[in-house]
């Protein structure tokens, strides 16, 4: 079949692509996600665990199929779809071509409105906001600061001691609420901010590692309103800003390709944030990637 450019359909106000083309980036979206979550699939089918790239599949949550599954975003026709087995996933229906199937937008809105405008609401006022760049990745070290026990089994690469004062001589400035919650009790009253979930959207900013990471998570929950290979950037955003956050950390992990950006140091601060603007760059580019494709409401 001859592949065609994507035409527009002004009834349903959506493009029509012809289906050699959207079959075309179905398989290559397929493959992308297949090398993106490889690793993964193999450490699980052998009962192993990477600390770093592992992290986003548990506590995300998402399984791999989740990322596999392309969809062309809101506001697209498939042409010859309805043939496929396309046309039982949940939110498509008929579009205005014979055989072509869209997303419904109107009906996910009238069942899950009120995600759908928080989600929004996070993207549209994390994106606005100026970045604050002086946390240097102390959320990690608060989450083990006097406490004998910590969440992660790998050791601290200055050990107890000197990692306590690394944060007494810093000030904590988290602004994210999933992170601040794992805080020790002594180190919670040492943090400048107490955000809360009620709080999240008044107070999320692109500079923080963790909100830009959930640019991801945002992005499945908008399911098949977003283009499958915006979903993929925001997962690849999230796996590079999850190794500077474990490199930056107090713990070792450097045998699992970490090696440490040191944050006590005035070479690390400068590192940290160096690579941290340029996270904050890539995912208010994704925002304004993921928000330009959400049907007006």
């Amino acid at each position: 079949m001859t592949s065609t450019a994507p035409t527009h359909d002004s009834a349903l106000g959506a493009v029509v692509v012809d289906a050699a083309d959207w079959r075309a980036r179905e398989a290559a979206h397929a493959e992308r996600a297949d090398a993106l979550t490889a690793g993964h699939r193999s450490r699980r089918a052998r009962g192993e665990r990477h600390p770093i790239e592992d992290f986003l599949f548990t506590y995300y949550s998402y399984s791999p199929s989740v990322l596999r599954r392309w969809h062309p975003g809101a506001g697209v026709e498939l042409a010859d779809a309805a043939g496929t087995p396309r046309a039982d996933w949940r939110w498509y229906t008929r579009g205005a071509t014979i055989r072509g199937l869209v997303v419904d937008a109107d009906a996910m809105r009238a069942e899950k409105g009120t995600m759908l405008g928080l989600v929004e609401r996070m993207l549209r006022r994390t994106a606005a906001r100026p970045g604050q760049f002086g946390c240097f990745g102390l959320h990690e070290w608060a989450m083990v600061y006097r406490q004998g026990e910590h969440r992660h089994p790998v050791p601290l690469r200055l050990g107890q001691a000197a990692t306590d004062e690394v944060v007494e001589a810093h000030e904590l400035r988290c602004t994210h609420i999933d992170a601040y919650r794992f805080f020790t009790p002594d180190a919670t009253p040492r943090n400048r901010f107490a955000p809360t979930r009620q709080s999240q959207p008044e107070i999320e900013q692109p500079g923080c590692l963790h909100a830009n990471m959930d640019v991801y998570k945002w992005a499945v929950k908008l399911g098949p309103l977003v283009p499958g290979e915006l979903l993929l950037d925001a997962f690849e955003l999230a796996r590079d800003i999850r190794y500077l956050d474990m490199q930056a950390s107090p713990y070792d992990m450097a045998p699992w390709g970490g090696e440490p950006v040191r944050i006590e140091t005035a070479e690390g601060k400068a590192e940290y944030v160096r690579r941290q603007r340029g996270f904050a760059e890539r995912a208010n580019a994704l925002r304004a990637g993921i928000l330009a494709t959400l049907p007006a409401h």
